[in-house]
């Protein structure tokens, strides 16, 4: 018996200023830990999250402080489809600040992205499953930073204030 697979990508739709961090986790209490690690972390942060449910109801799960940003996260995730996957929308607000909190939740097992650049998800189905084989994130190098590319780059995180 042959099984057909089939292979494509999806790409994240968000505007160009959010953050986006794309995981897998394995329990329907993740939505609420991942929710209360990123309050935690991040006072008064701006999100939104959505799980998608791989068993039972199957469905997506959402929560966040923003409903705009839940609803870009509910969206996105239907796209994706992917089982056990985790999306998380972030504005005014770095992925560095979060994903550590994100990490510790015992039920989270991987982080596949955590980026504002161009976002595509790297899809499996077989059947009625879908999984993520990888993302595909950003563009690829141009070449190697010069002295002042160097330059640029420590005044840029000094300005941001993640170096002094």
């Amino acid at each position: 018996m042959v099984k057909i697979i089939k292979i494509d990508t999806v790409e994240v739709e968000k505007p160009a200023e959010l953050n986006v961090i794309l995981g897998q986790t394995h329990f329907i209490k993740s939505v609420e830990d991942i929710y209360e690690a990123l309050v935690t972390a991040v006072p008064g942060i701006k999100f939104g999250l959505a799980f998608c449910e791989a068993s039972g109801d199957c469905l997506i799960r959402s929560d966040g402080s923003d409903p705009k940003l839940v609803k870009l996260a509910e969206e996105n995730a239907q796209k994706i489809g992917a089982g056990h996957s985790f999306i998380v929308f972030l504005r005014d607000c770095y992925p560095v600040n979060v994903l550590n909190a994100i990490k510790a939740v015992p039920e989270v097992c991987r982080i596949y992205a955590a980026t504002a650049n161009p976002l595509e998800v790297v899809i499996i189905e077989k059947g009625d499953s879908r999984g993520i084989l990888g993302v595909i994130d950003g563009v690829k190098p141009k070449g190697i930073e010069s002295e002042k590319d160097k330059e640029a780059r420590k005044s840029f995180l000094r300005k941001i204030g993640y170096k002094r």
